[in-house]
């Protein structure tokens, strides 16, 4: 049979969560960070198409 596992303490599973968010929002801080990058034309580290003006133009 199977034998049920030790309980986690709180301070633990507070401890694991607030590692994950921690992580989440470090990605989206760097995440608007870029997006503010892009939309301002600074960004040197995204490689994005840019639009063909000549193109466009015919």
């Amino acid at each position: 049979m199977a034998v049920p596992k030790k309980k986690t303490s709180k301070s633990k599973r507070d401890k694991r969560r607030a590692t994950w968010r921690n992580k989440a929002a470090i990605q989206a801080r760097k995440a608007l960070s870029l997006g503010k990058s892009v939309l301002t034309g600074r960004s040197t580290s995204f490689v994005y198409p840019q639009p063909d003006d000549e193109e466009s133009a015919e």
